[in-house]
């Protein structure tokens, strides 16, 4: 059962009806195959960098406060999205994808015991994606993003991270829609 990892941006929260829709269409989509979410950071890890930038963290603690700001709105993504439960762990993931669940993965439990991206403003949650998708075998992975994005529309620390072969999508919310465009 291979899934599709789909990013859900924190920046969706700023958008009106943004957030709605992108849970509408993930509970949809998870009817139809094995779907994975991996939460974006948003309000949550801005706060984390307004910390850093005024307290001076250290990298190591800015990377895990970030981390655990993913675990807060995968809690409010479990909740909005049809059909989803929440995971804290990698083997967790099968069993709620075999029950026809949307697995919403809090990656904090996750990456202490992996551990596999740089403690830097760097990576952010579209690298946990690409490492998420890498450790499933994805199919594919897809960002959904609260508006158009320049260049590629990832972080710096992305390429390092995700798999070659991987089919990866940068989409805008208002443009995630069921099916999604790829098989």
């Amino acid at each position: 059962m291979t899934p599709t990892v789909i990013k859900i941006g924190g920046g969706l929260l700023g958008v009106p009806g943004a957030l709605e829709a992108v849970c509408a269409t993930v509970g949809a989509l998870g009817r139809r195959e094995p779907i994975v979410v991996v939460p974006g950071g948003g309000p949550f890890a801005d706060l984390v960098r307004e910390l850093d930038r005024n307290a001076g963290l250290s990298a190591d603690t800015a990377h895990w406060m970030a981390i655990l700001a993913m675990d807060q709105y995968a809690h409010m993504l479990a909740e909005r999205i049809d059909g989803a439960v929440l995971v804290e762990e990698s083997g967790a993931v099968a069993g709620e994808l075999a029950a026809g669940r949307v697995a919403v993965l809090a990656p904090s439990r996750w990456l202490r015991a992996a551990d596999p991206l740089p403690h830097s403003w760097d990576a952010t949650s579209d690298s946990v994606a690409a490492f998420v998708a890498g450790a499933l075998d994805a199919r594919r992975l897809v960002l959904v993003k609260p508006a158009e994005v320049g260049g590629d529309g990832v972080d710096r620390c992305f390429l390092t991270v995700v798999p070659a072969g991987l089919e990866v999508s940068v989409v805008p919310w208002n443009r995630f829609t069921v099916p999604l465009s790829s098989p």
